[in-house]
């Protein structure tokens, strides 16, 4: 529903922005709410909760892929950790019902209550995709294999049967996510209608209707209403394909809140000859153009992206650990500013924890590993692409500005190396600019070093100014920020990222970085001195005052360096690998708190809550071993524990506590004794009596299904003799004949066979 609000794009900047960019877009945006709520509502630029803009960085995670109820509060804590503001879940039909009639929501893992109630006390929002086809190379999709007989008519379509069937598992699963949906006091803040079903059309020139595909849209939107569902409702398209269910292009049946893309152009398998129909010829680290998609399909709603590749599924025979040659960190790096660059401004990725397939749930194509080289690998350990990552949700967290941007130009003009391409994203309310760097052939893995041309409050500069040139190393990508607020204080401009910053004693923190070994330039307005604050210096630097404002040009080695400004603004600088263990932890379970109530520790392998109690800063996370810590926190902090243990404090200089963590980790393990074993597959044995009543004997003659098998022959579909789940065993024996049978002939469909002769 269209509500009478509009937000201004394209303020006036001042005569003072000159140079390459061009004229700040001046359309008026409307901003869009559902009509039954404004809790959550939705522009051009982006999503709002409770009036407040919103970058939404998401991952996905499947409980049923990790049925263990007391093992979900470890993943939320590391989605929050790395500075994820939210996290996507697919609910599975098949799951909660395995056979018709039966509803299981209460029962261990079937149970997902839990997640949204950590959801809320963790802090992080939460998207929910109920399906009921979900895809998620799961059995059928995600839907109950009793339902793929035929007997319920056509699938996924508005069969009576179909959606006679569907209801209870449908209506029952609103009601139970209702509650905790935010406009009820919980962090759901979107509901997904389906999956990747773009049907809407016929023909989608002409909006020829395909009025069963509708039907069945609306219904499902209709029954999620009913029971409670007042949040926003989406879709995700697959790959840029179809047109369908967008209200910025029609007013048909069937249209969701919000549409978005899903999309994975590397390829959603290990198997990459298998995306070539969808990509074209794969070639890797080569991106797509999203941005006039999004444009034609969407353009009053935000650039959405409800599956963005996170990884890619391993296909039988597939190497340990998935595909992560070219699914790394230099992926993360590139792909995900790509989409900043792009001006999407949400994002979920598909996958960020895989998982296990357990219970028979996985389709043919995928073996028991889900690990889908995502950030959290399958053992729940954190990898070096979750830090690669980290970095970049850390930054978007913080960078209130980003959820609010014009595309104003994206060429090789910006750069003084025509191998490199910038695009430039402009707040048109405050100025704050970012630009996206990367190689203008993104498969290019060359060395390129450059400056740039941007504009500025203080009028258009080329940076550095002093020091070294930007460098690209390789597969990756910088996002160079002016006009940039931190707390009170404002970046003119930074050559190195930044990672994340907070106001602590009415001061502020800002931590910079670059890969180690580079060089980056920094500019603060508003104070004209500065000086290192720490002895151990692991950067060089120049200090170059102005008369209203300073720039430290520096090399940045391994390790972490402080520079304090005359004001007592401290600046934290960084190579890759100090910030990827550098933690900005809020003290609050706010998932919008973005440097206020925060406090910054750098050093251990995780950091998953702070809390002050009084003037005990109580910290809990993880370390691999003995770990020396920096903790940037209040004056007023007299004791630090880590994990409920107090920990001896080495110094608390300046409002920085230094310690060291733990020791080295030692395990000893067990010897495992006494192993049994038993035959899998007694069934061939030449002696094997077929006496077990677990046989069925297949004397059906009649099938629902719309292949049914030929005349005169039994029904063999296991799901039509009440076996849904499993490796399926047939066994037949023939009639002894002058002339035995020398051939057997065997249609399989929807699997894999193998076959022994007996006796």
């Amino acid at each position: 529903m269209l509500i009478s609000k509009t937000v201004l794009s394209g303020l006036a900047l001042g005569a003072s922005f000159v140079g390459v960019s061009a004229q700040q877009n001046s359309t008026h945006w409307p901003l869009h709410d559902n009509g039954l709520t404004d809790t959550v509502e939705w522009d051009h630029y982006s999503f709002l909760i409770n009036g407040q803009r919103h970058f939404v960085f998401s991952g996905e995670f499947h409980y049923w892929r990790i049925p263990v109820p007391e093992l979900w509060r470890d993943l939320l804590e590391k989605i929050k950790a790395a500075g994820f503001t939210a996290f996507s879940i697919y609910n599975h039909w098949g799951y909660h019902s395995p056979k018709p009639g039966v509803l299981d929501f209460e029962n261990g893992a079937h149970n997902f209550t839990s997640i949204m109630t950590l959801a809320k006390e963790i802090g992080l929002y939460m998207i929910i995709r109920p399906g009921p086809y979900v895809n998620a190379e799961a059995n059928a999709g995600g839907l109950p294999l009793w339902a793929t007989t035929g007997a319920y008519g056509k699938l996924r379509d508005n069969d009576p049967r179909y959606l006679e069937a569907l209801t209870p598992y449908w209506a029952n699963i609103s009601k139970i996510i209702a509650p905790h949906l935010i406009t009820n006091g919980g962090n759901v803040i979107l509901y997904q209608i389906e999956n990747e079903y773009a049907e809407q059309w016929l023909d989608e020139e002409t909006h020829e209707p395909n009025t069963s595909g509708q039907e069945y849209m609306q219904y499902l939107e209709d029954v999620a209403r009913e029971n409670g569902i007042d949040a926003p409702l989406i879709h995700n398209l697959p790959n840029m394909n179809g047109h369908s269910w967008s209200k910025d292009l029609s007013n048909a049946t069937g249209n969701v809140d919000v549409i978005g893309v899903d999309s994975y152009p590397t390829c959603w398998t290990c198997n990459v000859s298998e995306c070539a129909s969808t990509n074209g010829e794969y070639i890797p680290y080569k991106t797509l153009i999203y941005y006039d998609y999004f444009k034609e399909l969407s353009p009053t709603q935000p650039s959405f992206m409800p599956e963005f590749q996170g990884g890619s599924y391993n296909p039988w025979g597939g190497p340990q650990g998935g595909c992560p040659d070219d699914l790394g960190p230099d992926f993360a790096n590139l792909f995900y500013r790509n989409l900043i660059s792009q001006r999407v401004s949400a994002i979920s990725l598909y996958m960020l924890y895989g998982g296990t397939n357990w219970g028979w749930h996985a389709s043919t194509d995928v073996a028991t590993s889900y690990d889908y080289s995502s950030p959290i690998s399958e053992n729940r350990k954190l990898i070096e692409k979750y830090y690669e990552t980290k970095v970049l949700t850390q930054f978007t967290k913080i960078a209130q500005d980003l959820s609010k941007v014009d595309r104003l130009g994206n060429s090789t003009k910006y750069s003084s190396n025509p191998a490199v391409s910038v695009s430039e994203l402009r707040n048109p309310d405050t100025g704050a600019a970012f630009y996206v760097t990367q190689h203008e052939y993104t498969p290019s893995g060359t060395v390129e070093k450059f400056t740039v041309k941007v504009n500025t409050s203080e009028g258009a500069l080329t940076i550095p100014q002093y020091g070294s040139q930007i460098t690209l190393n390789g597969h990756q990508s910088k996002i160079i920020v002016t006009d940039f607020k931190f707390g009170s204080k404002t970046l003119l401009y930074s050559t190195a990222e930044v990672l994340t910053y907070a106001v602590i004693d009415g001061k502020e923190v800002l931590a910079l970085w670059v890969p180690t070994g580079e060089s980056g330039e920094f500019t603060v307005k508003g104070v004209n001195t500065a000086k290192f604050a720490d002895k151990g210096r692991t950067a060089n630097i120049e200090i170059h005052p102005g008369a209203n404002n300073v720039t430290v040009s520096f090399m940045q080695r391994s390790g972490m360096s402080l520079v304090e400004l005359g004001d007592g603004t401290r600046i934290a600088l960084l190579d890759r690998s100090a910030a990827h263990v550098f933690w900005s932890t809020p003290l609050n379970n706010d998932p919008a708190e973005a440097g206020n109530n925060t406090v910054l520790v750098h050093g251990p392998y995780l950091v998953r809550s702070a809390k002050l109690e009084g003037c005990d800063l109580k910290l809990t996370g993880d370390i691999q071993n003995s770990t020396e810590v920096s903790i940037f926190a209040p004056k007023s902090v007299c004791s630090v524990n880590w994990n409920g243990k107090k920990t001896s404090v080495k110094s608390a200089k300046g409002g920085v506590i230094t310690t060291t963590l733990g020791g080295d980790t030692k395990f000893e393990l067990p010897t495992i004794s006494g192993w049994k074993s038993a035959d899998s597959l007694p069934e061939i044995a030449k002696d094997y009596s077929a006496t077990s009543k677990a046989w069925v004997v297949a004397t059906k003659t009649n099938s629902s299904n719309p292949t049914p098998p030929a005349p005169n022959n039994p029904v063999l579909y296991v799901d039509e003799n009440d076996i849904h789940v499993g490796n399926h065993i047939y066994r037949a024996t023939f009639p002894s004949t002058d002339e035995p049978p020398t051939d057997v002939y065997l249609n399989i469909t929807g699997g894999a066979h193998s076959a022994t002769q007996s006796g």
